[in-house]
């Protein structure tokens, strides 16, 4: 098993667009906004992942790194603390659960950070590196760098 990072942010009101977040939907795979289901991120083109790890920590630091490129900017700071949540992620990770984050921004905006396993336990998507380019393996394939950029 390995682990898939995904992002995005955008106005709060976008995600209401249902459609959009259904993989059955003509618009899905070209659609920024985020599928309803976790797992369904890995029906999404391969250029929207942020990262790939084989390593739970590495996964669990870039976890870190995303949530405190929006820490900043939460409409309701910590909620629930860093630590509680990395905590949790570490565990449901190990055990081949999604983790994914929803937070609302300052100015009614909306994060989502999520790390989605693949192969996922709940939908039969292929991996989408393997998919997309017919790599063996997650060998060869560099996350591209996260930008804080994407938040206000």
């Amino acid at each position: 098993m390995h682990w898939h990072a995904y992002q995005w942010t955008g106005a709060g009101v976008e995600r209401e667009n249902e459609a959009e977040r259904r993989p059955d939907s003509p618009d899905f795979r070209a659609s920024a906004l985020p599928p309803m289901r976790t797992g369904d991120w890995l029906a999404k083109p391969a250029s929207r992942i942020a990262a790939s790890f084989d390593d739970v920590e590495a996964a669990i630091g870039w976890l870190t790194a995303a949530y405190g490129e929006i820490r900043d900017v939460l409409h309701t700071p910590d909620r629930v603390p860093l630590e509680d949540r990395l905590g949790a992620a570490r565990d449901l990770l190990r055990r081949g659960v999604d983790v994914q984050w929803g937070e609302w921004l300052q100015g009614g905006r909306f994060a989502t950070i999520g790390m989605i396993c693949c192969p996922n336990r709940q939908v039969p998507h292929p991996c989408p590196i393997r998919r997309g380019a017919g790599v063996a393996g997650l060998r060869g394939h560099s996350p591209r760098a996260s930008s804080s950029s994407r938040y206000p």
